[in-house]
């Protein structure tokens, strides 16, 4: 501040002994800004930039999957600004059918109980993308939030909300119901990325303080794939968080198990609590097929 007041008082008798007018001069040496000041005016601004291009890009109101066309890219990250999360209904969130193969189906999503008119709200701050009728999924709504995760709450009876309505974290949304291929009353729960569905509990915790479980997570290709988790029990969960972590977990050993009498595939999947299906995929067998005393499977973690 002293040295702009000398260097203003200098410039004032200058002009006065050269006759210039030279007050643009301390105009423009007041008004330079600090580089930290600029540091925090472009990062704004790039911030303010990669918010626009999450919400605009293939926005679309009439598919419920608008990123069905394009490759899917592992691994990728998941940031969080957040620590918890909206619990999506008010009663106690009891997961009735997990993220998983389910009678031989892949089950992308999470069911968590509720009685029909129940009150269903967001998880976190977003933009609704999809209001509509979803084959199975029955009346949905899908909010696509600005780190580019999208929530979609399904089996709904009433929308309250309209596309491209602005959501806040917590607001009602819809009320629960049956509607779609619903066998009781729940909300069909689906987390997703660029249209690549994430096992739910991967990222959450649910009935523990509604916790993010970091801040940071990695998810790599066993958290989208419905064939290494079973739908009647949660997968042991150790979310990555750093790269390293990703890259450490993808050179874990795998397990070699070998078949001794009386072994079946029900009791190893159980005993190692890895999917019937997965132990199939990875050792390319069937379920039906017999297992020989001595014979090596190999468990895939």
């Amino acid at each position: 501040m002293k040295t702009t007041v000398l260097v203003s008082c200098l410039l004032f008798i200058s002009c006065h002994i050269f006759g210039q007018d030279i007050t643009r001069y301390v105009l423009k040496i007041d008004s330079v800004p600090n580089l930290k000041a600029q540091d925090s005016i472009h990062s704004s601004i790039k911030k303010d930039t990669l918010l626009k291009n999450v919400m605009l890009e293939n926005w679309d109101t009439i598919n419920f999957n608008p990123f069905k066309h394009e490759t899917k890219k592992l691994p990728f990250l998941i940031t969080f600004t957040d620590s918890t999360y909206s619990a999506p209904i008010e009663r106690k969130q009891v997961v009735t059918s997990r993220y998983g193969w389910r009678n031989r189906r892949p089950h992308r999503g999470i069911d968590i109980d509720l009685i029909t008119g129940d009150s269903v709200f967001a998880m976190f701050d977003g933009k609704v993308r999809f209001v509509n009728y979803s084959s199975g999924h029955g009346k949905t709504v899908v909010i696509r939030h600005f780190n580019g995760l999208e929530t979609a709450y399904a089996h709904l009876s009433k929308y309250l909300v309209n596309v491209n309505d602005t959501i806040k974290k917590g607001q009602i949304i819809g009320k629960g119901g049956t509607t779609g291929n619903a066998r009781g009353s729940h909300l069909h729960l689906v987390v997703s990325y660029r249209g690549i569905a994430i096992n739910p509990e991967y990222l959450f915790e649910f009935n523990s303080g509604n916790k993010i479980r970091a801040q940071n997570i990695w998810v790599t290709k066993e958290w989208v794939t419905p064939y290494m988790h079973s739908s009647k029990r949660q997968s042991d969960i150790i979310p990555l968080d750093t790269y390293e972590k990703v890259v450490a977990n993808q050179k874990k050993q795998k397990q070699v198990y070998i078949i001794k009498a009386g072994d079946t595939l029900s009791e190893i999947s159980s005993k190692y609590r890895i999917p019937i299906r997965r132990i199939c995929q990875t050792n390319k067998i069937s379920r039906t097929s017999t297992l020989r005393i001595g014979q090596k499977l190999i468990l895939a973690y």
